[in-house]
């Protein structure tokens, strides 16, 4: 009985991790190319790992021992065993199953074409597996890029893909990156290179003609064209261009461009800024003094809780007194709490009037001190 309960454990673990790993995300699996020159990447890192030099004696008998194991047996054996390991890799299980399958082009190379061909990305990628191209041509035939003028990039440039075009970078284009694109202006050109700049933030459809507000050809949403100054920002806040977005417990905050709908302060009932200061109205329970609303149900806990202090600080002073009528070394003790009590009582007065920006008690806190340690 006991064993077929672990065996319905051991199958039932089987089929979770079974589950587990079909539910598992697959690991993205980078283009031939991309994939050739991983690998090519982490071999030339195992030969310059595994690179030695000589430190003197015999000269002549180091360098043919150098020589005999740049292509021996044991120092691929090291580059392999570290094959792929490298963080930049995007997929290490297919960059192994990719060295499995060209091992043997991997070791006629190290073996013997590291002299004729030190390139190993042109002989290997380039040359034996055709999934890469040299550098600004395309396609299945290698066929040169169409020129970018440095402000795009061929599509497929290396590769055995794409068509050759030109993928213009932000704010250039036409068919050779040669030309500024939309909502961008001319800033530098000669011969050879060409600048375009993004036009001011106020300039809508059209773009502009320079850099500034003034030199839009057409405004954006939020913004007016002024004969002297170009496009400016319009204040919704101020000239009321939409008085009822905001809700009646929010104020108006102007952008560029734009505006934005900020809570009030909850003291408020309306207003017309952040702050309790900026209230139209104050909310209820609270209550205007100084320009300020204040909140009044504080206030009231505030003032309920020191008068029960109070009390119990009078209670206890009411209770050494009939203590002390039957027995004097108890009431001693009450005296020195009671001493206590009253000098916390005092103390926090005068922390709270100093919080409060009030003056501070003319009471010799020193003196009350002396007292209380001189009836310890």
């Amino acid at each position: 009985m006991i064993m077929g309960i672990k065996d319905c454990w051991l199958a039932a673990l089987v089929f979770i991790a079974a589950a587990s790993a079909s539910f598992s995300p697959e690991k993205p699996v980078p283009p031939p190319c991309r994939a050739c020159t991983q690998l090519v990447g982490s071999f030339r890192a195992g030969l310059e790992r595994t690179k030695r030099g000589h430190a003197g004696g015999d000269t002549a008998w180091e360098e043919e021992k150098l020589r005999s194991y740049k292509n021996s047996e044991v120092r691929l054996v090291e580059i392999q065993e570290k094959l792929c390991s490298e963080g930049e890799v995007i997929n290490k299980d297919h960059c192994h199953n990719l060295a499995n399958e060209h091992e043997a082009l991997l070791e006629d190379w190290f073996t013997h074409k590291q002299t004729q061909s030190p390139d190993l990305q042109s002989w290997l990628c380039i040359d034996q597996l055709t999934v890469c191209c040299p550098a600004n041509t395309y396609g299945p035939d290698c066929l040169p890029c169409t020129e970018c003028n440095g402000n795009g990039k061929c599509k497929g440039d290396g590769t055995r893909k794409g068509n050759g075009k030109c993928k213009c970078d932000l704010g250039y284009a036409g068919p050779n990156c040669n030309e500024c694109g939309p909502e961008h202006y001319e800033s530098f050109r000669d011969e050879k290179k060409l600048l375009c700049t993004q036009c001011h933030a106020a300039c809508g459809e059209g773009g502009c003609t320079g850099g500034g507000p003034k030199s839009c050809r057409k405004c954006k949403k939020g913004w007016s064209m002024d004969s002297e100054a170009g496009c400016v920002d319009i204040n919704e806040c101020l000239e009321q261009q939409r008085p009822n977005s905001c809700r009646p417990q929010q104020f108006c905050v102007n952008n560029e461009g734009s505006f934005s709908c900020l809570e009030c302060d909850r003291s408020c009932d309306g207003c017309d800024g952040d702050g309790p200061d900026m209230c139209k109205k104050c909310a209820d329970g609270y209550e205007l003094r100084d320009g300020k609303c204040h909140d009044i149900s504080a206030e009231q806990r505030s003032n309920y809780v020191s008068y029960t202090r109070m009390l119990t600080y009078f209670g206890m002073c009411v209770a050494t007194c009939v203590i002390f009528q039957s027995s004097t070394h108890i009431a001693w003790g009450c005296i020195v709490g009671a001493a206590v009590a009253g000098y916390i009582a005092v103390s926090e007065y005068w922390i709270n009037s100093e919080a409060e920006g009030g003056h501070q008690p003319e009471i010799d806190t020193k003196q009350l001190e002396e007292l209380i340690m001189k009836s310890l």
